[in-house]
């Protein structure tokens, strides 16, 4: 029997996610469909044929015919749906991040715990990107030996920058809705925790953000408990397409995953030069991993097991991804846990 899934979120990426749950995922069904727009229930409706639509998230809860709610809204409202639909006794997906403040990261850590018999889960789509996963693989085989330094980036393209200002805020800023997802791999990768940040960036292009307390390009300087060096990049100005990489320099060789960005492996050679075609948007260059994804959280809960990518993996991330803005917005080096002393993992 497939289970039953609701979507809250019907934006440009929960949309796909709806696709996705209702064409890719052969053990599950999406159930119901949840948002505040009409035009968005309409798609769900005629497009996709979901049974069940609703303009309240607590009244799609009701359903007790759900079994999992998959949580794609904006950030500022992950906590709260998280806890809603864990004590309403569904299992839960959210996408990254887990929230753009500590203490809802705390909050959510021990609802959690409150009920160990349900799946939950962080969309971290990069773990299961297959080039990423191969590079876990070789550092946990010391192919290369140990991580000495790490310079990791999200950048999109510059068109998606006017879309973007006027959800910033409510996504918590640039390093929140890009850097997270570096974070989250510099800590997978080496199995140690950033413990030192000290950020940087501006609005370069795009005062809109300056205008909003973001920025349209950041780096980071990082230090690990380890020892291991690390440099987070985000841009929201790539003119060429989407540009996310992570290269790692170890004791016995490097290891480099996504650059340089190619769309695929065709050459073009024409009066412009020889060159490489790019992606639009991360969502075609992790196509396939958000599938994955996906998929994983279903298997986690038709076999009654935690996933490996936890709660406190994404408390983590936001943990310093609020460091970095925090040392982004006092333009000073930032000691994680002297930032928020509350939270120790």
């Amino acid at each position: 029997m497939k289970l039953k899934l609701g979507i809250v979120g019907l934006g440009r990426l929960g949309m796909e996610y709806a696709k996705n749950i209702a064409y890719r995922i052969p053990d599950a069904q999406l159930y119901a469909a949840c948002s505040i727009q009409d035009n968005e229930l309409k798609i769900a409706k005629e497009s996709l044929e979901v049974p069940y639509l609703y303009s309240s998230y607590q009244k799609m809860l009701k359903n007790k015919d759900i079994d999992a709610i998959v949580i794609v809204t904006s950030t500022n409202q992950h906590a709260d749906q998280i806890i809603l639909a864990l004590e309403s006794g569904f299992h839960v997906f959210c996408e990254k991040p887990l929230a753009i403040d500590i203490e809802n990261c705390i909050r959510v850590q021990k609802k959690v715990k409150e009920f160990p018999h349900l799946i939950s889960m962080l969309g971290f789509v990069r773990r299961y990107d297959r080039s990423y996963s191969e590079a876990k693989v070789k550092l946990d085989e010391g192919l290369v030996g140990e991580p000495v330094f790490i310079r990791s980036q999200t950048a999109d393209k510059d068109t998606f920058a006017p879309f973007q200002v006027e959800f910033c805020t409510a996504g918590g800023g640039i390093f929140h809705d890009y850097s997270v997802h570096d974070i989250d791999l510099i800590h997978w990768f080496t199995g140690s925790n950033i413990k030192k940040v000290w950020s940087l960036g501006g609005a370069y292009r795009f005062e809109e953000f300056e205008k909003a307390g973001d920025a349209d390009n950041a780096f980071a300087m990082c230090e690990l408990e380890n020892g291991t060096m690390a440099l987070i990049g985000a841009s929201r100005v790539s003119s060429f397409g989407h540009n996310t990489f992570t290269e790692i320099m170890a004791t016995k060789g490097n290891l480099k995953i996504g650059d340089p960005p190619n769309k695929n492996r065709l050459q073009i050679s024409d009066k412009f030069g020889v060159r490489h075609e790019c992606l639009d948007s991360f969502y075609d260059r992790f196509r396939e991993a958000f599938v994955s994804q996906i998929k994983d959280f279903v298997n986690c809960i038709n076999r009654g097991v935690q996933p490996d990518l936890t709660i406190e993996n994404a408390a983590k991330a936001t943990l310093v991804a609020t460091a970095l803005t925090n040392s982004f917005k006092e333009n000073g080096i930032v000691h994680v846990d002297d930032f928020n002393p509350k939270m120790k993992f």
